[in-house]
């Protein structure tokens, strides 16, 4: 059964106090941030007046939403720890109301930059059609306002931003409803643990039962979870088709060619890009179709089912646990090769700062993350079992804050975040780093066929099962499009086909796994998933500059967390020594993927796993 929050020890809840120690100063924040809403107003159609009368507002504007994060942050963090409070569910629709008032506030400054401001950006020496090169606060914003002009065509008129704005806290409402459904209301039931025991499914504990020696654990959970969804199939479907009718609807509006283009406008990032990815991954699924025919015969099975894929076919080092603050040790371990004090920082963090909240609850939200704003610390939210994942999802998650970390020493607010392309990336340089550890420490074979089974299975699950995802969106996007309606007859035929299509024929494709798609909190953050692929690709080669160049590179390295937002994201890896723009970094994790795989199909053969 899940534990209540009160019974889990303070130490292991992350410190929201540090943000907010008396909430009746959130109310102050959040009042004061509305005041300054209202006051921005009065630099509407004064934009142009002259370069300081620019910046003030860039400064100003800044100012309101860095408050304005604040109480969002701390008002969504809270609900998190239990989405059945009540008083948490209204702070944090109050302050998502305060954000979608705040864009409808500030709606009129970037038409107005746009379509009045250019000469003014010009002379300051920013853009290539310069006048001059004058020495003015304004490059602070060289590259927002580069990225804002780029983005002309795109912006629209100053009513129809304000109404857009006003509408963004409806246009938004299906990942809520998507939210509320999955992690307040739908239960699993109880499934037989492998001591005969029954034992409470939830969504913290589903990959551990997919994961147990016992087929009938693993098949029971599955089922489990695939019931539940199943029955909210006609819900799910019809949210996920608004949410991606939406998409291509607010693409057409701001005269965007497709919903693709007009996620990834953002980030200046070429359809490119996306589309190599698929290409790319799909000539390489032989390869994965080979490795999941080991996995099979490992288990002397016929066909795998879903439910099997997750079990690893090699032995553990040794079955047990580790407690948390063992996790953080192998943590500054594995993540040594990035200095001194990078591991200094996160282990203070994991431990003594409180950025965690560690431990699974009632209520709690499902997964991880890494969250936070400019003025806090780099908070992470775990559901941590103690097993050989959970320290994957440590390290995974601590890659993220520590983007955030140094990112805010060294940015001003401006450039204080970081794009979801970037964060990937950080995230699993810190993976890489510490199964590249494990695999060198291995003690044995065994030890290492099992740390084999564990890299390859997160190249399945990042690259391969991503860019699965990735394909979907593209396609259901293209339908939408074309106005055909995603039901959820479509849905899980069009799903269904692609897990044929990356599995093979050693896995068989149930009608479980065809409603997969409704289960994807990410599908309803359009065209995020892709980002966890390239992400991969390119932590792989930055990992490995590390490894085999040293210093030099880990300082490279370094200097592309401090980066922030600072330019766009295919021109920050560049720092780090990695150009996604092409696609040798995608080609070079496949090849790794293959080699991993061989060795791993050898020692399984052979006996050694």
């Amino acid at each position: 059964m899940e534990v209540k929050r009160s019974e889990i020890l303070e130490q292991y809840k992350w410190d929201l106090g540090s943000l907010y120690n008396d909430e009746a100063e959130w109310e102050r924040d959040y009042a004061h941030a509305l005041d300054m809403a209202d006051g921005f107003a009065a630099y509407d159609g004064r934009l142009s007046e002259s370069a300081d009368t620019l910046l003030h507002a860039l400064r100003e504007r800044d100012e309101i939403w860095r408050l304005a994060e604040r109480v969002y942050v701390y008002a969504r963090q809270r609900r998190d720890e239990d989405n059945r409070e009540a008083k948490y569910q209204a702070m944090t629709d109050r302050a998502q109301a305060l954000l979608s008032r705040l864009a409808a506030a500030t709606a009129f400054f970037e038409p107005e930059v746009i379509g009045t401001c250019e000469h003014l950006v010009a002379d300051a020496g920013i853009t290539p059609s310069a006048t001059g090169a004058a020495d003015h606060g304004l490059h602070a914003y060289a590259h927002v306002l580069r990225t804002l002009i780029r983005q002309k065509p795109h912006i629209l008129s100053r009513p129809e931003e304000e109404i857009l704005a006003r509408l963004s806290e409806v246009l938004s409402a299906t990942n809520d409803i998507f939210t509320m459904i999955n992690d307040a209301d739908m239960k699993f039931g109880e499934i037989e643990g492998e001591d005969g025991k029954p034992v409470e499914l939830t969504h913290g504990s589903y990959i551990r039962f997919l994961e147990s020696k016992n087929r009938d654990v693993r098949r029971a959970a599955y089922e489990g979870i695939y019931t539940a969804f199943q029955k909210q199939r006609n819900t799910l479907a019809a949210a996920y088709n608004a949410n991606t009718k939406t998409d291509v609807i607010s693409a057409g509006i701001r005269h965007h060619d497709s919903a693709l283009a007009a996620a990834l406008s953002g980030d200046n990032v070429s359809e490119d890009v996306y589309d190599n990815l698929i290409i790319n991954v799909g000539k390489n699924l032989p390869a994965l179709h080979g490795y999941l025919d080991v996995k099979r015969q490992a288990l002397g099975l016929d066909r795998l089912a879903m439910y099997d894929i997750y079990v690893p076919v090699a032995e553990p080092p040794g079955e047990r646990e580790f407690p948390f603050e063992e996790a953080v040790a192998i943590m500054g371990e594995a993540l040594a090769p990035l200095g001194e004090e990078y591991v200094k920082a996160c282990t203070e963090g994991a431990l003594s700062e409180r950025w965690i909240d560690v431990y699974e609850s009632e209520g709690k939200s499902s997964g991880a993350y890494s969250f936070g704003c400019y003025d806090s610390k780099p908070y992470i939210m775990m559901n941590y079992h103690g097993k050989h994942r959970d320290v994957f999802t440590l390290v995974h998650e601590m890659g993220h804050s520590m983007h955030s970390y140094y990112t805010r020493r060294a940015q001003p607010y401006t450039y204080g975040s970081h794009s979801i392309f970037t964060a990937e990336v950080a995230s699993t340089v810190n993976e890489n780093l510490l199964v590249r550890r494990l695999l060198d420490a291995a003690k044995d074979d065994k030890e290492r066929a099992y740390y084999l089974n564990f890299y390859l299975e997160e190249f399945r699950t990042t690259l391969f099962r991503q860019t699965m995802f990735a394909e979907f969106e593209k396609l259901t996007h293209e339908a939408a499009g074309r106005g055909e309606p995603l039901t959820d007859e479509f849905l899980c035929g069009l799903y269904g086909g692609l897990v044929e299509k990356y599995h093979g024929a050693a896995v068989e494709a149930d009608d479980y796994i065809k409603s997969e798609w409704s289960r994807i909190p990410h599908f309803y953050r359009a065209f995020y998933v892709y980002k966890y692929a390239t992400g991969f690709s390119a932590a792989a080669a930055i990992a490995e500059r590390i490894l085999s160049e040293g210093q030099g590179a880990a300082e490279d390295y370094l200097r592309f967390l401090s980066a922030g937002d600072s330019d766009d994201p295919i021109e920050l890896l560049k720092i780090a020594g990695v150009d996604m723009g092409k696609p040798g970094p995608v080609e070079d994790a496949m090849r790794t993927f293959t080699a991993l795989a061989e060795e791993f199909a050898a020692a399984v053969m052979d006996g050694r796993a």
